[in-house]
């Protein structure tokens, strides 16, 4: 209790192995965000030097076609392809399911019913439209987009187009509902316009709220105005970065500390955790870049590792296969070491409920979603397979990506889908193979530079007294990567160095592999 109270107030030495740590990697080239539950990875993003992050962005667009079959629209936001606009997204939207909606005190207004057939006559080919990017392109399909706009604050989601007011659902308490239903009634929203309590509003003071409305409704204003000035396509918002998007969203009073290895991102976090709460800057520090890399330092880099893999073990010996496919994602469950108990049935269920929270977790971690199959081991009991479908349906509540599940089939198959927003982890980091005709996959060439640098960087740091001149062996698409958007970085590692960095080509070399070598002993230091 007391090392709990510590932790919240930001006292003593973090421990990002004990409660919940979100952990902050800043480099040159990369951005990357950690979530830790007990020292177990939950959640990973990763932000490139130009990323462009279009998901959340609100664009001032033209319609350019409409197909009445499809029931939907083209629109030119200034892409390279035009966003798809259904037009049951065109339509105002009813709240989620995952809200309570309420209802405030006044006139009522009653508004004409748009349906569908509407949508041609509103927008028209060539008419301008104000759509927010609801998914990202992936593969070959450009954004998806929707008018229904909504603008997220620390507290509150801001709904400029509509007047629906609505809570969080996740928030459980009736007496706290109650208290959020009476301070949202109160709230001084502009009329035409409705607010969501999120689910950290539980145990917001009113104070907080009105404070962040009042930013909500300025930077609409600055939206509106943006609008006004550009023609379209035009982008007339964008989500921030990704560690300002992780400050905002998971800096909550459920998460003990924030560890970051980076000095001015450090404060630019402080800055923003001093406007939610004094409490909430104190959980923040600053961890040094030494020899090792902080996610090597605090053990996560391995975690990070087999979010990659096929097959992921699980504790009690058995192990599940992942697989990403164009139409779905299939999930095989396997005993593996898990075999010769007695109760062959108690062994089954126990492999059952671990892979279902495994996979609930590496769905969340990997950013993949549409429809998912899961093949657990065959059950005979029905109270077992309810046993498993509750473990997994308590493990996506974690989930902040909107999922449905499904009661395992007669058949032994469990269905369920998780909403996608944007390309996987693998997919973002990964392309098709040139080895293999496209059939695997293969890491880019910024990807292998972002790694050797950080190994390089590691050797360089560990034998600055001893090694000089060091030959770094790469393949050759690594080093093109070398000569030209890296050249820069590289000269500024030499420098630090008491000797040259001579880098080499080998055609024959896997992209995935390199060398380090001293120059001198022909050693390796280092090998990928």
């Amino acid at each position: 209790m007391i090392q709990h109270i510590k932790r919240l107030l930001g006292i003593g030495k973090p421990d990002p192995m004990r409660g919940n740590s979100l952990i902050i990697n800043v480099e040159k080239l990369e951005r990357r965000v950690a979530l830790l539950e007990d020292g177990i990875l939950e959640e990973y993003s990763v932000e490139r030097e130009g990323d462009q992050n279009i998901v959340g962005g609100i664009f001032k667009g033209r319609v350019k076609n409409i197909e009445p079959g499809l029931k939907a629209m083209f629109v030119d936001i200034g892409l390279d392809k035009n966003a798809f606009l259904h037009f049951w997204d065109a339509i105002p939207a009813a709240l989620d399911t995952g809200l309570e909606e309420i209802q405030r005190e006044g006139k009522k207004k009653t508004v004409k019913k748009i349906t569908s057939k509407d949508i041609p006559d509103i927008y028209p080919v060539g008419s301008e439209i104000v759509i927010q990017v609801s998914k990202g392109p992936i593969g070959t399909k450009g954004p998806r987009v929707t008018t229904n706009i909504s603008l997220a604050g620390r507290y509150l989601v801001l709904m400029p187009f509509t007047e629906q007011f609505g809570i969080s659902r996740k928030i459980e308490d009736p007496k706290e509902r109650a208290r959020l239903r009476k301070i949202v009634q109160k709230l001084s929203v502009p009329e035409g316009m409705g607010v969501i309590m999120r689910t950290v509003a539980q145990g917001t003071r009113a104070r907080h709220f009105v404070r962040d409305l009042a930013m909500l409704l300025e930077q609409w204003d600055e939206i509106e105005a943006r609008r006004e000035a550009n023609p379209a396509p035009a982008c007339i918002f964008q989500e921030p970065g990704l560690i300002e998007r992780a400050a905002r969203d998971f800096l909550t009073d459920e998460v003990n500390q924030v560890i970051c290895d980076d000095a001015q991102t450090t404060e630019a976090i402080r800055e923003i955790a001093g406007k939610i709460s004094r409490r909430a800057k104190r959980r923040i520090h600053h961890l040094p870049t030494s020899t090792q890399p902080i996610f090597e330092r605090i053990n996560i880099q391995k975690q990070i590792d087999e979010a990659f893999s096929r097959q992921v073990w699980l504790p009690c010996g058995g192990y599940v296969v992942i697989d990403e496919t164009e139409a779905l994602i299939s999930v095989d469950v396997n005993t593996g070491r898990n075999r010769g108990a007695k109760d062959v049935d108690k062994m089954i269920l126990e492999t059952n409920i671990e892979a279902a929270r495994e996979v609930a977790r590496q769905l969340r971690l990997r950013n993949i979603g549409g429809l998912v199959v899961i093949d657990f081991i065959d059950m005979r009991p029905r109270k077992d397979q309810q046993a498993v479908y509750k473990a997994i349906k308590d493990r996506l509540k974690k989930d902040k990506a909107k999922t449905q599940v499904l009661q395992i089939s007669p058949i032994g198959l469990m269905e369920m889908t998780r909403q996608r927003l944007n390309e996987s982890l693998r997919d973002s980091m990964y392309e098709p193979c040139p080895y293999c005709q496209g059939r695997g996959r293969v890491k880019t060439p910024m990807t292998m530079s972002v790694e050797i640098q950080r190994r390089l960087n590691t050797v360089i740091q560990k034998h600055r007294e001893t090694v000089g001149d060091i030959i770094i062996v790469v393949n050759s698409d690594v080093l093109n990567r070398f000569k030209s958007e890296d050249s820069k970085l590289l000269m500024e590692l030499e420098r630090s160095h008491s000797g040259r960095l001579i880098f080499r080509s080998d055609p024959s070399l896997n992209r995935e592999r390199f060398a380090i070598i001293d120059a001198n002993t022909e050693k390796s230091l280092d090998q990928g």
